[in-house]
């Protein structure tokens, strides 16, 4: 099995195992339009554009394959903060006071600031080699990715978490503002820094992608999520919580719970004893 089949199946054991309702996305970043794998779409061949977050919409949910780049991109700031033009910092600063995002100018410079500092200021300049990212489901993928992204409720996350520090690594970091959850968090700077990401949707997923209110996800290297795979489960043991979830059940309950309880047991109790009434 090649390397590109491995991540496939692993995509497709991850969806049945977890339960999962949408495809973990592969993402793959692209220096080059060559690379853009046969059959993706890019929202500009039809006329049109779409955000980051839409592209892992499509992706998961209706299992396409989409490449973006800064042409595609209407969240611009998105691209600015992926390096895919060169734009200088106090622009994208400017574009975002407009937004009134934050309390002011100083509170607006923190935020990029702590953006910055999420990637890592050592690897802005690795971005700049960059000019879009091409995203699939998984469990279909033509290369190899630099990031899987998976969506999933609370309880799904947790198992991935589970599974990737199982060995006592690869424990996921996350600093959270609300802004750029997905495609930074979810996609770059796990692909970046090398190390998984939990993804709180911000307001781009909410307001473009469709992500549903229950819905967190987590990013993570692509390599690791062969250990996600390998160790899923596993913790714990026979005490592992399961998936669907075993939660634990309150025992010992007698129909004294409720007044309504007590009123049916004892009519039970004159019916079976021949008194009816």
């Amino acid at each position: 099995m090649n390397t590109v089949e491995k991540y496939r199946q692993t995509g497709q054991n991850l969806y049945s195992r977890l339960h999962l309702a949408t495809y973990p996305v592969a993402i793959k970043y692209i220096k080059d339009l060559a690379e853009i794998p046969a059959g993706s779409i890019r929202p500009t061949s039809l006329g049109q554009k779409a955000s980051l977050c839409q592209a892992f919409t499509y992706a998961r949910r209706w299992a396409m394959s989409v490449a973006m780049t800064a042409d595609d991109n209407f969240c611009t700031p998105a691209t600015a903060m992926h390096r895919w033009v060169d734009i200088p910092v106090e622009l994208l600063l400017q574009s975002q006071l407009l937004q009134q995002w934050h309390k002011n100018e100083q509170a607006e410079r923190k935020r990029i600031d702590h953006g910055q500092n999420m990637i890592g200021k050592e690897n802005l300049p690795k971005l700049n080699q960059y000019i879009g990212f091409a995203c699939s489901p998984l469990n279909e993928t033509q290369v190899e990715p630099d990031t899987v992204l998976i969506y999933g409720t609370a309880e799904n996350i947790t198992h991935i978490v589970h599974a990737l520090t199982y060995e006592g690594e690869n424990y996921p970091t996350s600093s959270f503002e609300g802004f750029a959850e997905s495609c930074l968090k979810g996609g770059l700077i796990p692909f970046i820094t090398g190390v998984p990401q939990i993804v709180v949707p911000g307001m781009g997923d909410r307001s473009f992608s469709g992500t549903y209110d229950y819905e967190i996800a987590i990013g993570i290297p692509a390599d690791l999520i062969f250990k996600v795979d390998e160790n899923l489960f596993l913790t714990g043991g026979p005490l592992n919580m399961g998936q669907p979830v075993r939660t634990l059940l309150p025992q010992s309950l007698t129909e004294a719970i409720t007044p309504g309880f007590v009123f049916m047991r004892e009519k039970i109790d004159e019916h079976k004893d021949g008194n009816t009434r």
